[in-house]
């Protein structure tokens, strides 16, 4: 597969169970070893050859804005679109408000995850599949984790409370066209029924990988990441990406 030209994040959220880092801030804009969140998403992508971003904001969306005027990476566009439902609803809304976005072959990116150099250019390398989830796998899965099950390269469910699992997803993943149009169709079918408000976006994909063979994996074993949700990650990704900026002034 060709690189996608568009790589989608959801930055909506505040990441209220992040206070007091995030009262007057997006966890996007989080620093973590000089850069923030969103600029590390945005060099990573930027490094993998990702042309064009879209930036789903709501809490914060002008320091969001803000950020991104900074940050200026060569080559790249970056534009923002707005979610007014971001205090209301879960992020299966931001990609109703970004469905329009979903065409042709493009990435979709959750806003607090981090990821090493590496990870979006094995997910671009992976076979080609309507829609590819980037997953990791550990010894021991926490209630928090988004659980999968996979069989060969497929995925056969996603969620937080399924009871057979194997692996977990990072927040990363890659459609074709195909598998764009199909996930666009599919969040708008979901926000029409009452609880969609209510739903994530993973769902969506867990009832497209329960009702077709359009869903697979893409295994990152190996390679770093980490997630912003906990006051107590704070301290794990700034570690981490401390080693990520030191490396970086090594090369």
């Amino acid at each position: 597969m060709n690189t996608p030209r568009r790589a989608i994040i959801l930055s909506a959220g505040q990441g209220k169970r992040l206070s007091p880092l995030t009262d007057r801030r997006p966890k996007c804009l989080i620093d973590l070893s000089g850069r923030t969140l969103l600029g590390w998403q945005l060099q990573r992508l930027h490094a993998a050859g990702v042309p064009e971003v879209v930036v789903v904001t709501g809490f914060g969306a002008n320091l969001v804005e803000a950020e991104i005027a900074r940050l200026a990476l060569p080559g790249m566009q970056v534009r923002t679109q707005y979610n007014p439902f971001y205090g209301l609803a879960d992020n299966l809304a931001s990609c109703w408000v970004a469905r329009h976005e979903f065409e042709g072959d493009v990435l979709l990116l959750n806003g607090d995850t981090l990821f090493q150099q590496g990870v979006a250019e094995r997910l671009i390398a992976a076979p080609d599949a309507p829609i590819t989830v980037t997953i990791d796998r550990k010894p021991a899965y926490d209630s928090d984790d988004m659980k999968v099950l996979t069989e060969g390269s497929r995925l056969k469910a996603i969620g937080k409370t399924i009871e057979a699992y194997d692996a977990e997803s990072i927040g990363f993943l890659r459609f074709s066209a195909e598998g764009a149009q199909l996930f666009s169709r599919a969040v708008d079918e979901a926000m029409r029924r009452p609880e969609g408000l209510r739903r994530w976006y993973l769902s969506v994909i867990d009832h497209i990988a329960q009702t077709s063979d359009s869903v697979h994996v893409c295994s990152i074993e190996g390679l770093e990441w980490g997630e912003m949700d906990f006051p107590e990650d704070h301290a794990v990704n700034t570690e981490m990406t401390g080693r990520w900026a030191r490396q970086e002034d090594a090369a």
